[in-house]
C-alpha cells in the first residue's frame, strides 16, 4: 500500500525547505500550501470517517467503503446476480487487469480513513477530547477487521508511516490481535470519557454521540473477531457469548450510517436510485426460495419479511435468478422487479424513490452491525458448546429473528413503501415464530437454521460479514445433524459458470487494490503470491483449521 497523498505532502515540504530559504515564511503566509497538514476541529473530521464505512468520495477516487465492493461480494454470497450473462463476478472471478474493483475497502481503510482517523485520534488526545479518542479506536478496530477479512494478508506495522514508499505485509492473525487490542482500548477510553456536544455534532449521522452505544459497537466487533474462528482449535464460544452479551442486543442500538439525502451525491444511500449503482442487480433464487418456502430447511413457510427486502413480479409471486444465468429462463411475468420496483429489464434509475424499499431508498440507513447478527453469533456459539446449552441456543436464535423483525418494522424507511396489506403485523410475526419448521423444539436447532436466518436478517447490507460466514463453511460444508449443506440449497457456480482463472476453485479473498499495490508495492505483493491469477481463491487464515 502506498499512501500517495501523504508521500506528496512530505516531498513538497522538503522541496520548500531547499528552495525558499529565508523567504519561505513570507511566501507561506501569502500562498498557503494546499498539501500541508492543516489542523481542523476533530468534529469536522468524524463525519467523513464514518462515511467511509459505507461509501465516500474524494478528489483522489470515489466510493471508498463496503457498499461499492459489496456490489461484487453480494454476487459471491448470492444476495443478488446480474440480469445478463457473462459477468465475471457472477462467475466468482476476482478483479482483473488494471481494475480497482474490489479495492474500495482497501482504499477506505488506508486512504479514506487512514491518516485522517489517526490525526483525529491524536489531535483529540492532545485536546483532552477522550470521547473522540475512544470512538476513533472503535472505528479503527472495525476497519482493520473488515479490511483483513476482505484481503487476508495486508500492511499492519508500517501502514501509516508517512516516511515509507513501500510497505511489508503482515499476517491476518496479527491483524486480529490488533483488532482486539484496539477494541479494549476503545472500551477503556470510552469508560472514562464524557460525551461532548462536539461529539454529538460530528457523530450526528451514526450514534449521535451516545458513548454507551459506541461501547456496544466495540464489544460487538470483539464478538465478531472470536466468532470468525469456528474452524480453529483456539475457537472459544464463551468469548463470543461474553462479548455479544455486552454488545448490540436491541435493534434500537443498531449501528447504521444515516443519510441526509439532499444536495451532494455523497449524502445519499449508495444503493438508492439517486446514486444509481444497483440497476443491473436482481435478487437471487437462493434468497427468494428461502423466503417463500422452497428451501429444504423452511419448506412451505412464507416469510412475512419478504415484501420488505425482496421484490415481487407481475404474477404477485417472488422469484430470483442464479449467477450467470441472466433471466434464468423465467417467463416475463415471473421475472422479479429490480430493487427500485421497476421491470426486470430496466436498469435506469427512477427519478424518485417512491417505489423503492428497504436499503434501496435514497435516505435509508445502511446497517453496519445489528442486534440480529449479535444474537445469531450467540446462538451459533451456544449450539457449538453442546446439548447442555440447547435452550440458550434456541432463545438466542429466537432473539435474532425478533431483532430482524424489529429493525424492519421500527425503521420508517424500511416499511414506508411496503403496501399496507403486505406489512408485518403482530399476528403474522407471531405465527411465523410459532411455526416449528422455523423455530424447532429445544435440542432440534441446527447450524443451518441459524446461518440461514442470519443470512436473511443481514440480506443486502451484511456484505463482508455474510461472506465471512459462508467462507467459514466453505460454501458447501455439511451440517452434522441434517446431512445437508449448512447453507442448504446454495449452489456456487461450477463448470463454464466458474471463471477460468479460478482453476475450479471458489473465491476466498479479494486481491489488494490495484492502484497502490500493483503499481508501487510489487515486492510485498509478490511475497504473498498476490499477482497469481488465482490469488483470489487462496483461503484465508480465519477459516482454516
Amino acid at each position: 500500500m502506498k499512501n500517495k497523498a501523504v508521500k506528496f505532502l512530505y516531498i513538497a515540504g522538503v522541496t520548500g525547505l531547499l528552495t525558499l530559504g529565508s523567504c519561505s515564511k513570507k511566501i507561506d503566509e501569502a500562498y498557503v500550501n494546499p498539501n500541508a497538514t492543516t489542523r481542523v476541529p476533530v468534529e469536522t473530521m468524524l463525519p467523513g470517517i464514518i462515511g467511509n464505512m459505507v461509501g465516500s468520495s474524494s478528489a483522489q477516487g470515489s466510493a471508498y467503503g463496503t457498499a461499492n465492493d459489496g456490489l461484487y461480494i453480494g454476487r459471491y454470497v448470492q444476495f443478488w446476480a446480474t440480469n445478463t450473462t457473462g459477468n465475471q463476478f457472477d462467475q466468482m472471478a476476482g478483479a482483473t487487469g488494471a481494475s480497482d474493483l474490489l479495492g474500495s475497502v482497501w482504499a477506505m481503510h488506508y486512504y479514506g480513513m487512514g491518516q485522517n482517523l489517526g490525526r483525529m485520534i491524536d489531535w483529540a488526545a492532545e485536546e483532552g477530547k477522550t470521547d473522540f479518542v475512544g470512538v476513533g479506536y472503535a472505528i479503527r478496530a472495525w476497519s482493520w477487521l473488515t479490511m483483513t477479512n476482505m484481503y487476508g494478508d495486508a500492511i499492519l506495522r508500517q501502514a501509516f508511516d508517512a516516511n515509507r514508499l513501500v510497505f511489508d505485509y503482515d499476517s491476518q492473525e496479527d491483524m486480529y490481535n490488533e483488532v482486539r487490542r484496539l477494541c479494549h482500548l476503545a472500551i477503556a477510553t470510552l469508560n472514562s470519557a464524557t460525551s461532548s456536544p462536539q461529539l454529538a455534532q460530528g457523530d450526528a449521522y451514526f450514534y449521535g454521540g451516545d458513548l454507551n452505544k459506541w461501547k456496544k459497537f466495540a464489544y460487538s466487533v470483539l464478538s465478531r473477531s472470536f466468532n470468525h474462528l469456528t474452524n480453529k482449535s483456539i475457537y472459544n464460544p464463551d468469548s463470543v457469548i461474553y462479548y455479544a452479551n455486552l454488545g448490540i442486543n436491541n435493534a434500537s442500538d443498531n449501528a447504521a450510517a444515516k443519510f441526509l439525502a439532499t444536495g451532494l451525491s455523497g449524502t445519499y444511500n449508495f444503493f438508492g436510485p439517486f446514486r444509481s449503482n444497483v440497476g443491473a442487480l436482481r435478487q437471487s433464487r437462493f434468497i427468494a426460495n428461502l423466503m417463500i418456502g422452497l428451501n429444504p430447511m423452511f419448506p412451505a413457510v412464507t416469510d412475512p419479511r419478504a415484501p420488505y427486502i425482496i421484490r415481487g413480479n407481475t404474477n404477485g409471486t417472488y422469484r430470483g435468478i442464479r449467477p450467470n444465468k441472466g433471466s434464468d429462463g423465467l417467463a416475463t411475468n415471473d421475472q422479479p422487479e429490480n430493487f427500485w420496483g421497476q421491470a426486470f429489464s430496466s436498469t435506469t434509475a427512477p427519478g424518485t424513490d417512491v417505489t423503492c424499499r428497504y436499503i434501496f431508498r435514497n435516505g435509508s440507513p445502511f446497517p453496519i452491525i445489528t442486534a440480529a447478527e449479535v444474537h445469531f453469533m450467540k446462538a451459533e456459539a451456544y449450539l457449538r458448546k453442546g446439548a447442555a446449552f440447547a435452550a440458550q441456543a434456541r432463545q438466542s436464535y429466537i432473539d435474532g429473528i425478533n431483532a430482524s423483525f424489529d429493525m424492519l418494522t421500527g425503521t420508517a424507511d424500511y416499511h414506508n413503501s411496503v403496501p399496507a396489506a403486505m406489512q408485518i403485523t403482530p399476528a403474522s410475526r407471531a405465527a411465523y415464530l410459532a411455526n416449528p419448521v422455523v423455530v424447532p423444539a429445544v435440542g432440534s436447532l441446527t447450524r443451518s437454521h441459524i446461518m440461514l436466518q442470519k443470512f436473511i436478517a443481514m440480506y443486502g447490507f451484511g456484505l463482508v460479514e455474510t461472506w465471512v460466514d459462508i467462507r467459514r463453511y466453505h460454501y458447501t460444508d455439511l451440517d452434522p445433524v441434517t446431512g445437508l449443506q449448512v447453507y442448504a440449497d446454495l449452489t456456487p457456480p461450477s463448470g463454464t459458470d466458474l471463471f477460468t482463472d479460478n482453476f475450479g476453485k471458489l473465491v476466498y479473498r479479494a486481491r489488494p487494490r490495484y492502484n497502490s499495490e500493483f503499481l508501487y508495492n510489487i515486492a510485498a505483493l509478490d511475497a504473498v503470491g498476490g499477482r497469481a491469477l488465482d490469488y483470489h481463491t487462496k483461503e484465508q487464515w480465519f477459516s482454516k483449521p
